[in-house]
């Protein structure tokens, strides 16, 4: 890109342009363009641009539009030319779509910018092309309209979504290949997890970061500080849509509830480690995740806190063991605890290649993941377990994890490793001091 050249090279590509092409320049977005601000070629019926905020959704979804409204010289006709601005509500259209610093006015050329009427609450651009105002709040006023384009804002967001998307699409029913364009910060809601499942629709995403050289400095501090690493962060600065599964043993809220900023002084430490089955670069990955706790007490009193997820995708044994001990060296962990249903003594032997007096203890599974799992959802439930920032991937993982088993793609490797260490600093000790059971006569 020419932003990343020298700036030698910067002025010789302006100075061999023509003054008409300087003049166009600012309004060339393919040039000026980040890649998730650019539709995907192909044929689709729908783009979804999941973002972060401010990572330039708005204007994205102004330049698309104009894209389809214009054609080579103001008078002369483009690809659509009627078209449906839809939002939350009516004003929202208004302030945001249309006269937002981000909006369509603001984005087109001087000889093409549309009349904006209020009265009909319509665009008029000079060609003809009419683009038309609806409110998500307002199903029924999609009733009757018909179009060749539209542009929906913030669908995660609405209401009446079900309602108003529906009556969008009966309506999106001229030209040859009617388009819509969908810019939103993801929410974990049916209409948007079912149109992103349609082999009719693309996606683009990108974070707040992405789009750092428009936005305030002390805006992404302060919202990094206040959000980064947790499940809200992820969905509003990272654009990721955060999913509860049916039937899952944590859900997102469940997890959000367990965050704190800081973990206090703590008994005891441990890194456990669920290693790969083998070691190649089409390896699953190595979870690797360090849990404290308050041990202090009566058992049912006790505390753990998740410090880290350390996991690794790690092509070799010795790669993820060394991410282990440095694990345990960094937070000044009492013991390593390895899953060895695999790797038996292998595991241990990696590991002590490195450092040959590490507290280590081998633990096999006896039971299914979900199994194993379910005990560890409880202490959660039980509000027994705190969650430090910055550990997304563990918590998608854990998020999947059902009584059924695991609803995701490969293996829960964090997730296992969470359960491991859980199992030996809260679960496993608490059963020592359960009451035998008396049989009587």
């Amino acid at each position: 890109m020419l932003a990343s050249e020298p700036p030698e090279v910067q002025a010789a590509f302006l100075e061999g342009l023509s003054r008409e092409a300087l003049c166009a320049l600012p309004w060339l977005f393919e040039f000026w363009a980040m890649p998730h601000q650019l539709p995907p070629a192909g044929d689709w019926k729908t783009w979804v641009i999941l973002g972060g905020r401010g990572a330039g959704k708005t204007r994205a979804g102004s330049e698309w539009v104009r894209s389809r409204v214009e054609g080579a010289r103001p008078q002369d006709p483009g690809i659509a030319s009627r078209i449906a601005l839809v939002g939350e509500t009516i004003e929202q259209v208004r302030e945001v779509m249309i006269f937002g610093d981000s909006g369509i006015l603001a984005c087109s050329p001087p000889d093409r910018v549309p009349e904006w009427q209020a009265g009909r609450k319509r665009l008029l651009w000079p060609n003809g092309a009419v683009a038309q105002v609806f409110s998500a709040h307002e199903p029924e006023s999609l009733r009757g309209p018909q179009f060749d384009c539209a542009w929906v804002d913030e669908l995660a967001k609405w209401k009446k979504a079900e309602e108003t998307w529906s009556m969008l699409q009966f309506g999106l029913r001229l030209g040859e290949n009617p388009q819509q364009c969908v810019t939103t910060t993801p929410r974990n809601v049916q209409i948007l997890k079912d149109l992103l499942k349609r082999e009719s629709t693309v996606v683009t995403s990108a974070s707040t970061e992405a789009n750092r050289a428009n936005l305030a400095e002390s805006f992404l501090s302060e919202v990094q500080a206040r959000y980064g690493g947790t499940s809200l962060g992820r969905q509003e600065l990272e654009g990721v849509l955060v999913e509860d599964t049916d039937g899952a043993l944590w859900t997102s809220a469940l997890i959000e509830n367990a965050r704190r900023d800081a973990a206090p002084e703590l008994d005891r430490i441990v890194v456990a480690i669920d290693p790969p089955v083998t070691g190649h670069a089409g390896s699953d990955e190595c979870g690797i995740v360090v849990v404290g706790a308050e041990t202090r007490g009566d058992p049912k009193d006790w505390v753990a806190w998740v410090l880290e997820d350390a996991s690794v995708s790690a092509a070799s044994p010795s790669a993820w063991a060394h991410a282990a001990v440095a694990a345990l060296e960094r937070h000044g962990a009492d013991r390593l605890v390895a899953e060895v249903n695999q790797g038996g003594e292998m595991v241990q032997s990696v590991l002590n290649q490195i450092d040959p007096m590490l507290p280590f203890k081998a633990v096999r599974a006896q039971k299914g993941k979900a199994a194993r799992a379910e005990p560890v959802a409880a202490l959660y439930e039980q509000g027994r377990v705190r969650h430090l920032r910055d550990m997304g991937d563990l918590e998608d993982q854990m998020c999947r994890m059902t009584t059924r088993g695991y609803d995701g793609r490969g293996s829960p490797d964090r997730l296992d490793a969470l359960v491991w260490a859980m199992t030996e600093l809260m679960i496993g000790p608490a059963g020592q001091f359960r009451r035998p059971r008396v049989r009587t006569l």
